[in-house]
């Protein structure tokens, strides 16, 4: 994961082949991904997160579209307990206008569903009625 992540190597393709193996397409109308955090994914050369989403994309016959923005530039998660993870990204997404009711957000990894759950308010107040989050990995702690 962490070569995937931070590393450039490539493996969404891979792991869009799983997730999609694993998890039954939802009930949605677009399919979209939490946005690049500015320098970082600069430093790494691509984007887990939309990578894995154009791939689901693909299997699940959806489009892919990128509906949400960063609006504001957020510190590292890594290492924050769960209260600061929350405080660190709360507001920091900003959501399309005429966001589609049913929407497939996608992430990498799912750590403590901080971010998953800041993005999809986002949506929300957007206009979807629906969010249903997909990620190829859920960190245990």
């Amino acid at each position: 994961m962490r070569a995937w992540k931070e590393h450039g190597v490539r493996f969404a393709a891979t792991a869009a082949d799983l997730v999609a193996e694993f998890v039954p397409p939802p009930a949605a109308d677009v399919i979209t991904y939490i946005p690049p955090d500015g320098d970082r994914s600069l430093r790494r050369g691509r984007h887990p997160a939309h990578d894995l989403a154009v791939g689901l994309a693909a299997h699940w016959g959806l489009p892919c579209a990128s509906l949400l923005t960063r609006v504001r530039v957020v510190a590292r998660q890594t290492g924050l307990p769960l209260a600061e993870r929350r405080r660190n990204v709360r507001g920091a997404f900003a959501a399309a206008a005429n966001v589609p009711s049913r929407t497939v957000l996608v992430d990498d990894v799912y750590t403590s569903g901080a971010t998953a759950s800041a993005a999809a308010s986002a949506l929300r107040a957007a206009g979807a009625h629906t969010v249903h989050i997909v990620t190829f990995a859920r960190a245990v702690r």
